[in-house]
This record gives C-alpha cells, structure tokens and sequence, in this order.
C-alpha cells in the first residue's frame, strides 16, 4: 500500500517524536498534533483519536466531531469573544479537547456516561487543557447545563434513533421516547436562555431552535452543517 505524504507538521519532525499510528505509517506525537492544533491546522482525525481508548477511537468518525469541525468553531468562538461553551453530550471529550487547542475558549463537557467522562479527562490532562477543560457527568435534562456564553450541540440525541449496532452501548435508557422528550427538553431550555446566549449545532439537534434565535455563522462545506446562532429577544 502506498504511504499517504506526510503533512508539513509530520515532514519537520525528528524520530523522536512520531509514535505508531496504525500499523502502517507514523504520526505525530500528542505534543505535534496540539501544536498543528494551536496553529489552526487540523491534522488528518486519524492523528488526534489515536491518543483515545482503542474503542472510542473506532466509533469516532460516526460519534465525535471532526478536527477541521473544531478548528472553524474555535475560530468562530474567537471572533465573537465567546468565552465560555458547554457542549452538550461530550462523549469522549474531542470537540472540547480539539477547539481548546485551537482557540482560547473555556469548556464543560456534559455527558451520561461514566466510562465517557473518565476518558475524556485523561485526554485532556494529555494534551495539557485541564485548566480550561473540564467534564461532569449528567444526564440532561435532568441535570441542567450550566450558564455558559454558548452551547454546542453535535446531534447529541440521535443515539437514541441508532440501530442496536450504532449505539456506544445499551447502558443508559435509548429510543424513540426519550429522543422526543430530549429534544423537547432542549427547544425548551433554549427558549428560556438569557439574551445574547449562542448555540452551535453541528448536524443539528433533532429538533428547531425557537425563532429568537438569528444565524451569526454558517459553514456548508464542512462533513456537515455547522451553524452558529445567538438569541436576539
């Protein structure tokens, strides 16, 4: 098989600094890809989600948001001084990991799963965010996200419309049902959001955001939709 060419970040780098990335080829250390990250270069997915736990990193292309997703919104965040973000349904922590290092923005991943959130904290005392990245556990609604200048919503429900071999497990309550309910609860929790709050949406949410929210940013050319609206009323 033909090797890929390796990107500018890879071609500077010195044997001591590449690790194995999948058996056929090297890639940059963790230290290389946050750095690329810090510059707003978005290195092939491959490079970040090989630092997850062997089994997230296998579900990441259908699960967690892609490195050149991140990149657009911590450019966005920065632009419009967006400080703090919660992303709703952290899963493994990539997206708050990934637009940390490449944006100066504060983050709180809310997620159901123990097991999620636990990796996610190792990835990000890894790539040495901590202090700006942070992960709790809770199921919403009914844990209420906390006050933030934005949240970030990457489709955090469709789980529950997952087929059996689609879903990161049968460990927490999925289907229909709870889609519905989740997805109510959320139009509800933004239409009650203080005015100036911003949602980011990356493949949606399942559901329509109340009309007192305008669209500041759109990016159609990315794997999908990324939208970025602020509630105006």
């Amino acid at each position: 098989m033909e090797a890929k060419p390796l990107t500018r970040f890879e071609a500077s780098m010195g044997p001591e600094d590449l690790t194995p990335l999948d058996g056929l080829r090297t890639g940059p250390s963790h230290v290389r890809v946050a750095q690329a990250l810090g510059c707003r270069v978005a290195l092939g997915d491959r490079a970040f989600d090989r630092f997850l736990p062997r089994a997230l990193c296998a579900v990441s292309e259908q699960h967690w948001t892609p490195l050149v997703t991140a990149v657009r919104a911590a450019e966005w965040f920065d632009e419009l001084g967006i400080r703090t973000v919660v992303d709703i349904g952290s899963g493994a922590g990539k997206f708050c990991v990934a637009t940390a290092l490449a944006g100066g923005s504060r983050f709180i991943g809310m997620e159901q799963r123990p097991g999620l959130v636990e990796a996610a904290r190792a990835l990000a005392a890894l790539f040495g965010v901590s202090s700006r990245v942070e992960f709790v556990q809770g199921t919403f609604p009914d844990a209420t996200p906390p006050p933030a200048d934005a949240y970030y919503l990457y489709n955090p429900f469709g789980e529950n419309l997952f087929r059996y071999g689609g879903r990161l497990g049968e460990d927490v309550e999925l289907g229909p049902v709870r889609h519905e309910r989740d997805v109510g609860a959320m139009e509800r929790f933004l239409e009650g959001a203080p005015t100036g709050t911003h949602v980011l949406t990356y493949n949606g949410f399942g559901g329509s955001l109340p009309p007192s929210y305008t669209e500041v940013r759109v990016d159609r050319e990315l794997p999908n939709v990324l939208r970025l609206l602020r509630k105006t009323r």
